[in-house]
C-alpha cells in the first residue's frame, strides 16, 4: 500500500525533499524560474490546456546550452514555482536514428502506460534505460524532425528515463540522446516515488477501474503520492547564445566502453 499524501504538505516541502534527495541539481535565479514559468505558460496556451486546479508540471529545456529539467508547481497561467532543476539530455542530431526532441505539451496518461528498466547491457555496452527497475515514463508516439538525411518529420517514441549511471549520467547537461529525454536516476526516482506526474495513475488506482487496473504495476507500493500531482510535460526552448553561469557544461567526459581485444593470431613454432 501507499503511503498517503497528507506526508508531504506541499510545494515547498517537496523542494526540500528535491534538495535533499536528488544530489544533482542545479540553482536557477529567480529571474530564470519565472522565465521558465512564462515558456511554460505560453506552451500550454498554444497547445489550448485548461488549467482548472493547481498541478506539478514538468519543463524541459532543449535548448543546447542548458539541457536542464525543471519541476514547477503551477497555480495558474503566471504564477509558477520552481520546485527543483537538474541537468538533463535530449535529442542529439547527426548519426542515424537520432531526433530532435519535439517541442510542444505531452500529456502522461494510461493511453500509453510506463513500464521499468530491465538493467541489461545493449550491443553497445550500455544500460539505456538506466539501472534495473528505473521508470520508464511514456508519452507515446510523436512527430518530430529527424537528426539524419533528409531531416523529415516523422514518428519518435517520446520517453523520460534515467540513463547508463557510470557511461551516460556523466554527460547530462549536455544534448546526447534519440530524441528521448534523459535525468539522472536521482531525479527518476523522485519522481517516481511522489507520483509527480501520475494524475491519471493514481485516480485509477482510486477508482480500481477494471480496463486500466493491469497497467498500475508500474506503481511504487511505497510510493508517497503528493497532493495536486500533475500529468504534463512541456519541452521548450530558451534560445541561449551562451551557456547560462548556473546550467555548466558536465565536467567529465563520455568514454564508450571498451571493445574486448582480439584473440592474437597462432604462430608457427620457431617464427
Amino acid at each position: 500500500m501507499c503511503r498517503l499524501a497528507v506526508a508531504l504538505e506541499g510545494p515547498a516541502d517537496l523542494a526540500t525533499r528535491y534538495s535533499e534527495q536528488v544530489r544533482a541539481g542545479l540553482v536557477v535565479p529567480a529571474d530564470e524560474a519565472r522565465r521558465y514559468g512564462r515558456l511554460a505558460d505560453d506552451a500550454l496556451a498554444r497547445a489550448g490546456i485548461l488549467w482548472d486546479q493547481p498541478q506539478y508540471l514538468l519543463v524541459v529545456d532543449r535548448d543546447p546550452w542548458v539541457q536542464a529539467v525543471f519541476l514547477l508547481w503551477r497555480t495558474e497561467p503566471g504564477g509558477s514555482v520552481l520546485v527543483g532543476a537538474s541537468p538533463a539530455s535530449t535529442g542529439l542530431g547527426g548519426s542515424f536514428d537520432h531526433f530532435e526532441t519535439p517541442l510542444g505539451v505531452f500529456e502522461h496518461s494510461l493511453a500509453n502506460p510506463d513500464y521499468r528498466a530491465a538493467g541489461t547491457l545493449n550491443r553497445n555496452g550500455i544500460r539505456g534505460y538506466g539501472a534495473r527497475g528505473m521508470r520508464v515514463f511514456d508519452f507515446g508516439w510523436q512527430r518530430a524532425p529527424k537528426g539524419w538525411g533528409d531531416g523529415a518529420v516523422s514518428d519518435m517514441r517520446l520517453q523520460l528515463h534515467a540513463t547508463d549511471p557510470d557511461l551516460l549520467e556523466r554527460r547530462l547537461g549536455t544534448a546526447q540522446s534519440k530524441g528521448c529525454i534523459r535525468i539522472p536516476a536521482a531525479l527518476n526516482r523522485f519522481l517516481d516515488r511522489f507520483g509527480v506526474l501520475d494524475a491519471d495513475y493514481e485516480q485509477a488506482a482510486r477508482d480500481r477501474s477494471a480496463p486500466e487496473a493491469g497497467k498500475l504495476w508500474v506503481l511504487d507500493p511505497q510510493r508517497e503520492p503528493v497532493a495536486g500531482a500533475g500529468r504534463y510535460l512541456v519541452v521548450v526552448e530558451s534560445g541561449r547564445s551562451e551557456r547560462p553561469d548556473w546550467s555548466p557544461a558536465p565536467a567529465l567526459s563520455h568514454r564508450r566502453p571498451a571493445a574486448p581485444a582480439p584473440a592474437p593470431t597462432p604462430r608457427p613454432a620457431g617464427q
